[in-house]
């Protein structure tokens, strides 16, 4: 007898509704009573002992496995409505190709096959993709991640008995590779990037995915978001303005390479937790901690305010993805900028980036806005740095303390918001040109609108 029970789950897709959000849902892993391997199955990776236990195994019967995918997707429908449900984007597992998969590379061809079938039963309109496999850079990952769209284009389908399986979008994986050297963080975009540049050869390695959504499952600077800074120096990173202007420059050479390799590429996943009774500011990767917003989901912020048409950028002395990848961001600062323009709203992303977590000088930045077609506008600018949008810097002022009183609480509250640095000034364009001049600091963005 088969006892379905979608409470905890449920629970997490509630919230993600209630304020809006489009799940990207991930199929798996293995429940106990379906694992081949079923014990042991709870893992004590958090205290140094084994994490892939009896819930990275293959199923023992794969048309239960098929009725759970079935079910799960039914009830979905049944709670949230179709037309939501069939909005959603659905993957199945997590980075197959190493140990979050226990078994072969043909075994997660027939798992996915049975959990495409079993979600096209219960809603043929939603979209299921895959492998979300790690970073293409590897021969092995890269080798994954093509054997699996040729399944999916050109391979017996293990449960129809055709050729082929539902591929709606190709996911994939894109790390940094950040180091601690000679008692600093370097950090090294250079590595995510060529995932990314790898991940996109591999879809056009296929003429028929000519289009087709990508989605990089994870977009990260590194790899393991359950690490903390005790664990080891070099995530120390994620708590100050480096995760943050990593974060700008990258995501907009991602754009970049979308450009270079013509790729339709529909989101990045920051894959950041939430982490309860941890010290404050323990270095995991997450986006806020004890409720504080980190650096990092200002930037987040600034990007979110960002929409329309992206606008041509020049720079003076410029990098591009390509340069990043050859030679990293070390001999100099990485002073650049991407824009965008929505009903004559105009924004302005600006970042002092560097691989090294080091003091970095100031950068003066004269930003030039032209071929408007307005005379008037309203200019703000948003800051990110050591002393704006910047809780971490305010509770090391404090002390480091780990006992937070109401009144330290408040502070921290308010330094983490996003800081707005003038009120809405009036300025005029002059040759259908605006200058604008503005200081970052090392590390820090800064986000202009003119509207």
């Amino acid at each position: 007898h088969v006892v379905y029970n979608w409470t905890i789950v449920d629970s997490i897709v509630d919230t993600y509704i209630h304020f809006g959000i489009k799940p990207l849902m991930e199929i798996g892993f293995m429940p106990k009573d379906l694992s081949t391997h079923p014990e042991p199955y709870d893992h004590t990776w958090s205290k140094g002992g084994n994490l892939w236990t009896g819930w990275t195994y293959p199923p023992k019967d794969y048309t239960k496995w098929n009725e759970l995918v079935y079910q799960w997707v039914r009830h979905s429908i049944d709670r949230y409505g179709r037309a939501e449900v069939a909005s959603w984007l659905w993957e199945v597992w997590n980075e197959p190709d190493i140990a979050y998969w226990s078994g072969s590379l043909a075994e997660y061809c027939k798992l996915y096959d049975y959990a495409a079938d079993g979600l096209k039963r219960a809603c043929p309109e939603c979209k299921i993709g895959g492998p979300h496999s790690t970073s293409p850079r590897s021969n092995r990952a890269y080798m994954f991640l093509t054997e699996f769209i040729d399944h999916c284009l050109h391979g017996l389908n293990h449960i129809t008995g055709n050729i082929g399986s539902p591929l709606d979008f190709v996911g994939f994986h894109a790390k940094g590779s950040p180091e601690y050297i000679d008692g600093h963080i370097r950090m090294n975009m250079g590595a995510q990037l060529k995932d990314i540049a790898k991940g996109f050869e591999a879809v056009n390695a296929f003429p028929e995915l000519k289009n087709i959504p990508v989605i990089i499952g994870e977009c990260d600077p590194e790899g393991c978001a359950a690490c903390s800074e005790k664990r080891d120096p070099k995530y120390g990173y994620r708590n100050g303005t480096m995760y943050s202007s990593y974060t700008a420059a990258s995501f907009a050479r991602i754009y970049d390479l979308m450009d270079q390799y013509h790729i339709n590429l529909q989101g990045a996943v920051s894959w950041s937790f939430e982490f309860e009774n941890q010290e404050w500011y323990a270095g995991f990767r997450d986006l806020a901690t004890h409720g504080i917003d980190k650096p990092v989901l200002n930037v987040f912020r600034v990007l979110g305010m960002m929409s329309g048409q992206r606008l041509e950028v020049n720079a003076d002395s410029p990098m591009n993805a390509t340069d990043i990848m050859t030679k990293g961001v070390r001999a100099q600062s990485d002073i650049n900028a991407i824009a965008s323009n929505h009903l004559d709203t105009i924004n302005i992303l600006v970042w002092n980036y560097h691989d090294e977590d080091k003091p970095t000088t100031s950068a003066q930045v004269n930003v030039t806005v032209d071929g408007l077609i307005k005379k008037k506008y309203k200019y703000k600018e948003y800051r990110i740095d050591q002393g704006h949008s910047n809780s971490f810097e305010q509770w090391k002022s404090m002390g480091r303390p780990q006992q937070i009183n109401q009144k330290q609480y408040s502070e921290l509250e308010q330094s983490g918001k996003l800081k707005m640095m003038n009120k809405a000034n009036a300025i005029e364009s002059t040759d259908n040109k605006i200058e604008i001049k503005i200081l970052i600091m090392g590390q820090g963005v800064s986000l202009i609108r003119l509207y």
